[in-house]
């Protein structure tokens, strides 16, 4: 039987591919979620470059969140990086929820990036 990490890596691979087929040039909005925080990337798969990232850990969310596990820190990390991300000149992007199910912190985060201007 496969172990639980195998399954994982097998679940976000599945996801990218299925982006890569389906999305041109667009960047992908990539999610990590860890048991005490979240993290969000706009990556350019094009030049392999990230284009804005945030997270719980940076210096703004962590005084403004106390709680890097909650929705709420997973709604304002989605406004932050999608403020970043227009800043940078990049509106369209495709999300990479990276295996994790689309719902709680993921689907919060979503939902904020929308309401913050990226269009996916």
């Amino acid at each position: 039987m496969a172990s639980s990490k195998k399954l994982s890596d097998r679940r976000t691979q599945r996801t990218r591919l299925k982006i890569r087929k389906r999305v041109g040039d667009r960047p992908r909005l990539s999610v990590f979620r860890s048991g005490k925080h979240i993290y969000a990337q706009v990556i350019n798969d094009v030049e392999g470059k990230t284009v804005a990232a945030a997270s719980t850990l940076d210096k703004d969310t962590r005084d403004a969140v106390k709680n890097g596990s909650c929705v709420d820190a997973a709604s304002e990390i989605g406004r932050l990086v999608a403020k970043r991300a227009l800043a940078q000149g990049v509106k369209e992007v495709v999300f990479d929820r990276g295996g994790y199910r689309y719902h709680g912190r993921v689907k919060a985060l979503a939902e904020a990036a929308r309401e913050g201007g990226l269009a996916f």
